[in-house]
């Protein structure tokens, strides 16, 4: 087999090792193992026998394969940092939302300010995720996460982001442009309408009786989302 990557030099690569993944029958479940490639003068390379896998190698690999990343001064309301995910929290502020529902629900307030609920905002390389916080302070790892009662919010916590002009990296420089655009985004439809809060009337409800207040946001209208924060940027329940 034959492939070709442009890395943007002319650079001689040779096969040396290789990775094999085993996955269980839900695929829920895998292990990885380290095999040598030998080389034949004819006939295709050989793998040679599994080796468990070092720390060492895991760090080379990673070394290797992003090793050219750029460095990012992380501001104090990032929680957490993978190379595929960044999560922070953003305090309470007001914030002007706009209702695009497909039977004229709470267009009369659409386009006001309303106050917000501290969030935990979560990107990666399926979108956008959050949740809210009781306390307008940085979470812990054993904070109770709420749900963000929001339009275009499922009960993980994921964002439909439909209209929502999403920057496409999930970097330390585009945190201010998710936020942004999320609120900039159409509210159109509630996805999960029974758990996005606990006010009597529901959320829309809720957003009218928020609308142009100069009063917090209610804590006690949040519901609970069942999981820690710890939990929730492991994506468990």
């Amino acid at each position: 087999m034959q492939t070709q990557i442009a890395i943007g030099n002319n650079r001689n690569f040779a096969l040396s090792q290789a990775l094999l993944i085993y996955k269980g029958e839900s695929h829920k479940e895998a292990f990885v193992t380290l095999h040598q490639v030998g080389k034949q003068q004819s006939g295709p390379p050989t793998i040679g026998p599994a080796e468990a896998l070092t720390q060492g190698f895991l760090d080379s690999l990673l070394h290797a394969v992003g090793g050219n990343a750029a460095i990012e001064v992380l501001p104090e309301n990032v929680l957490a940092r993978t190379q595929q995910m960044l999560a922070w929290w953003v305090p309470a502020r007001p914030r002007r939302m706009f209702f695009q529902h497909a039977q004229g629900v709470l267009d009369d307030i659409s386009g006001q300010m309303f106050p917000q609920p501290p969030l935990v905002l979560q990107v990666d390389a399926t979108g956008l995720s959050l949740r809210a916080l009781e306390k307008n302070q940085r979470p812990q790892a054993d904070t109770r996460m709420m749900v963000a009662p929001y339009w275009n919010t499922y009960a993980t916590g994921s964002v439909c982001l439909g209209s929502m002009r999403a920057p496409k990296q999930a970097s330390v420089s585009a945190m201010e442009r998710w936020e942004t655009s999320f609120y900039e985004s159409a509210f159109t439809h509630p996805n999960d309408a029974q758990t996005l809060t606990t006010y009597p009337g529901g959320s829309e409800g809720l957003w009218h009786k928020l609308a142009s207040s100069k009063r917090p946001f209610p804590s006690k209208y949040l519901n609970h989302a069942k999981q820690s924060l710890a939990q929730f940027l492991k994506g468990k329940p």
